[in-house]
């Protein structure tokens, strides 16, 4: 059952991942928000690692009481560094990376799964990664409308290589609960390589079928998870 009003409900911030905004949460937010939970949004600048983690923790730092930290796919690696704050209660994941220590993004998609698909991430411009905007549609966000996922083509933030090279130093989910959702139509990050992660993690699974931008296609069954994860913190 949804949270009502404020008793019990753990305060959340949705962390965004590479090539995009926070703005994709929307949907979510307004589902979040609607069912009395008081929710965040970070503006990562995705140029470094170190530099999405310490704008994370301001926003933690700006929490009244316990945090859930929600991260979608680079996402991930910023809440497994920044939930190690003692405000975080527990991690939920989105179609997301969970590096173990010293790994780091940049080494997790080293060595994709046979036959998985190539995300179509053009060379670097300055030290930046854009994907090829002709392809973002059926790669990043195949389940969202094409008007919508041609603005988030037209709209890609530029993602630093330093961000996809920075390392884990303590991954919160080794000492924090964590949830994870599973999309199994995703392009971008394979299922086969979520599932492993997840696993490794001990995260409680949800499998959801949906492409990488499940976030913005299919805003309830995230909400759904992440309002699970805090009733069940709440309730520990």
């Amino acid at each position: 059952m949804p949270a009502t009003g404020n008793s019990g409900a753990t305060n959340i911030v949705l962390v965004h991942g590479g090539f995009v905004d926070g703005s994709g949460w929307a949907a979510v937010y307004r589902i979040l928000k609607q069912h009395g939970h008081d929710v965040s949004v970070v503006q990562n600048p995705t140029i470094s690692l170190a530099d999405d983690v310490a704008v994370t923790r301001r926003a933690i730092a700006a929490q009244r009481g316990p945090v859930l930290l929600v991260g979608h796919s680079y996402g991930g690696a910023v809440i497994t560094e920044a939930g190690t704050d003692p405000k975080v209660a527990g991690l939920v994941y989105i179609a997301a990376f969970a590096p173990d220590k010293g790994e780091s993004v940049s080494s997790l998609i080293k060595d994709p799964p046979p036959g998985a698909p190539v995300p179509p991430i053009l060379p670097p411009r300055d030290g930046f990664l854009f994907l090829d905007p002709a392809k973002f549609h059926v790669s990043f966000a195949a389940d969202v409308d094409a008007e919508t996922a041609g603005f988030m083509a037209s709209s890609q933030v530029p993602w630093g290589l330093g961000a996809l090279e920075g390392t884990i130093t303590a991954p919160a989910w080794k000492t924090k609960p964590s949830w994870y959702m599973v999309s199994t139509e995703d392009r971008m990050i394979p299922p086969p390589a979520q599932r492993a992660m997840s696993k490794r993690a001990g995260s409680t699974v949800v499998e959801i079928a949906g492409s990488h931008a499940i976030y913005v296609s299919r805003p309830a069954p995230v909400a759904a998870l992440i309002e699970r994860a805090a009733q069940e913190l709440a309730g520990s």
